[in-house]
């Protein structure tokens, strides 16, 4: 008999959520069958079995969250499998079923559990007032009145906000705002649409962006890449891997698009579609997710007019787009209206100095403003 436990899939995960069983006790599987979904901080991935034979035991019940090494499974086979993978199971029987806790006892009238009922109340909860502990119709009613949603922080969810705090505690963030003169941005964005390839493909202003971002790390290079916290190194590659997040039924997605530097515009937007629908429907590989050197978040694509981005950590940047509006702006003396972008980029400054952060923001500002001169001939 063997014992499969959550194996290291590298990229600093430590733990992953039981998601669903792929196979049954007793069902017989194949060697290299898959037995599992389990959830990571960036991936969903599922778990083969090393060898042939039949599932004995399930450990692990979905929604459950395990620590790299910790079992989920028991399958009985004669095939030799490496310590690593896999444990030699215990002869012990399992433990016996626990015995489910008796609800108390509740006094009240049936007319008084019937408006519990309606009023979605559980009335074992209730505090009675009534003689001898009965629960009156007030009771429930009060109840009702302050009863709350309570949402369990699980699955993607809980994947998030662990990264979230984990960039925010481990990280020294500063952002810098800037405003864009978004005219050339938006009208290169039409013209691009009204593009024979343009007609076939979803054109936003994301690989615009994306390519304004490279021509900015070319001057300061310092801000592609991410501080390796284990080796106290920051780690500056020479490709350009831009994330960019994708709001999903589940939860917030970084997928990133990998060598944007070596990329058109074309390819850029035909990758950020890919990528986009294969996060909507939980079908990112690890390799979709894993080697970002820098991020974008455009809120400005839900709508939202500015915001403070936080890193993909332990990215060192990010850079946010807010929505292109239409506002009062002064062009050569005089007011008129322009098309405007807010433009919010937060830096980790561990690894970057104040100088450093302005350049890049004043930078970036230029490349976007003089975007056609950035992309070329399209």
């Amino acid at each position: 008999m063997v014992v499969l436990k959550l194996p290291d899939i590298g990229e600093g995960i430590a733990e992953g959520e039981i998601v669903r069983y792929l196979v049954s006790e007793g069902d017989d599987v194949e060697k290299y069958q898959s037995l599992v979904e389990v959830m990571t901080v960036k991936v969903n991935i599922e778990i083969p079995s090393p060898v042939k034979g039949r599932v004995l035991r399930i450990l692990a019940k979905p929604g459950q969250v395990l620590k790299v090494g910790e079992p989920f499974i028991e399958i009985q086979s004669d095939e030799y499998v490496e310590e690593r993978t896999v444990e030699k199971a215990s002869a012990a029987s399992p433990p016996p079923p626990q015995q489910p806790s008796q609800k108390p006892s509740v006094t009240a009238t049936p007319a008084v559990k019937k408006l519990a009922r309606d009023l979605g109340v559980d009335i074992s909860q209730v505090a009675g007032t009534g003689p001898g502990g009965r629960i009156t119709e007030e009771d429930v009613r009060r109840a009702a009145a302050v009863q709350e949603t309570r949402i369990p922080i699980k699955g993607l969810r809980r994947m998030i906000a662990e990264k979230l705090v984990t960039a925010r505690s481990r990280t020294a963030l500063v952002t810098v705002f800037e405003e864009v003169n978004a005219e050339e941005l938006v009208k290169l964005r039409d013209e691009l649409r009204s593009h024979p390839k343009g007609r076939e493909l979803k054109m936003t202003y994301m690989p615009l962006i994306m390519k304004a971002i490279v021509e900015t790390v070319k001057k300061y290079p310092v801000m592609n890449g991410w501080i390796d916290d284990e080796r106290n190194e920051i780690v500056l590659p020479r490709s350009v891997n831009i994330g960019f997040a994708v709001d999903t039924a589940e939860g917030l997605l970084v997928p990133n698009v990998k060598n944007v530097e070596s990329k058109d515009v074309w390819t850029l937007a035909l990758e950020v579609e890919e990528l986009a629908e294969k996060a909507r429907q939980g079908k990112l590989s690890l390799e979709d997710v894993r080697g970002g050197t820098i991020s974008i978040s455009n809120y400005g694509a839900l709508g939202s007019l500015s915001g403070t981005p936080l890193i993909n950590y332990p990215e060192i940047a990010v850079v946010g787009v807010g929505r292109i509006e239409k506002k009062p702006v002064v062009r050569n003396g005089a007011v008129v209206v322009g098309d405007v972008m807010q433009l919010a980029t937060t830096i980790d400054h561990r690894a970057v100095d104040g100088g450093t952060m302005s350049g890049f923001v004043l930078e970036l500002k230029r490349n976007l403003e003089n975007i056609k001169r950035v992309i070329g001939e399209v």
